[in-house]
């Protein structure tokens, strides 16, 4: 149940380069949705992610395309990370056809088959009974993977965890449980809805291998990420990991915030996981000053494709609104 120790990993230069490009496409994708939500384009829920890099990026590297994913409607980060095109998730927020739900889902309801990426799911811990099924599912058929689940702690709080933790933990089932404890579940903190912070121990105490790291580090996440999936493949038992983190923005565009003060979240900035990685690749002379230029250029390029792919794409016909909604037998 230990917070995970750091190990050496070592990085090259393109490898480096994927990470930080990867973190910075989440940074500007999430920025520029809150511009569009203000202008409109984007309606309905948007929940952002700024500041938990570090989680989505440093976890997916430890995953293979093979794997299963399922995440909170706080997931745009994860699908850009597993292989989702910008300009189809942004297409997907703008209500449009082209995108990955046909416009339907919306923010909170992103969704891929082809990659493995089952939502986008709106029901706090919804999806973790899911993840079960799944993994029963791959355990059953005898295929070596993995179903990866994220979660915000204030999932830990319903009941679905506690059914789903003591049902992997029964059925040994290949599960990478991802806690994204941010410490605000919507504007209710962490002291006042669980007895025990230490969420770790609540995974030990259903005999899953668990443990907590520092979610704002990028290399600690990864370090943590690739203990857990091997020890997952080897056993083909469950694991549940906590990731440590912080949101810099709202719980939503509609949250007044007013449950924590401004001079915290501007103290939590100091850690930023993409500030901080930098740092330590400028350190170990991996990238320069210059490589983060040329990054962003890219990042920016790759946003302002998908705003305009966004833009341009269809609306869903009227004679088609009623499609998928009732059975046609």
């Amino acid at each position: 149940m230990e917070q995970q120790p750091l190990q050496n990993i070592n990085l090259n230069p393109e490898q480096a380069k994927k990470l930080l490009y990867q973190m910075l496409l989440i940074r500007r994708f999430e920025e520029k949705s809150a511009e569009m939500y203000t202008k409109e384009k984007i309606r309905g829920f948007l929940h952002l992610y700024v500041g938990e890099e570090a989680v989505a990026v440093g976890v997916m590297q430890a995953l293979r395309p093979e794997d299963n994913v399922l995440c909170t409607y706080r997931e745009h980060g994860h699908a850009l990370v597993r292989g989702l095109e910008p300009g189809v998730i942004m297409a997907e927020m703008y209500g449009k056809l082209e995108g990955c739900s046909r416009g339907r889902g919306g923010s909170m309801h992103l969704f891929d088959a082809k990659t493995k990426f089952y939502g986008g799911n709106a029901i706090v811990a919804g999806h973790l009974a899911m993840a079960v099924g799944l993994g029963l599912a791959d355990k059953k058929m005898k295929r070596n993977q993995i179903t990866c689940c994220f979660f915000g702690e204030g999932a830990m709080a319903e009941g679905a965890f506690h059914e789903a933790m003591n049902l992997a933990a029964l059925w040994q089932v290949p599960v990478l449980f991802i806690c994204e404890n941010n410490l605000y579940a919507m504007g209710t903190a962490i002291k006042y809805t669980h007895a025990q912070t230490d969420l770790e121990k609540k995974g030990a105490a259903y005999g899953i291998a668990s443990a907590s790291v520092d979610g704002m580090d990028l290399m600690a996440v990864m370090q943590a990420a690739n203990t857990a999936a091997e020890s997952i493949r080897q056993t083909e038992q469950p694991y549940f990991l906590v990731c440590n983190t912080y949101r810099f923005r709202a719980h939503s565009m509609f949250d007044a915030e007013l449950y924590r003060e401004k001079s915290e979240v501007e103290e939590w900035k100091k850690q930023d996981p993409i500030t901080g990685f930098f740092k330590y690749l400028t350190q170990q002379q991996i990238l320069t000053d210059h490589n983060y230029k040329e990054l962003e250029a890219q990042v920016e390029q790759e946003i302002n494709k998908a705003v305009e792919f966004a833009e341009t794409c269809n609306w869903e016909p009227v004679e088609e609104l009623a499609k998928y909604t009732y059975s046609e037998r």
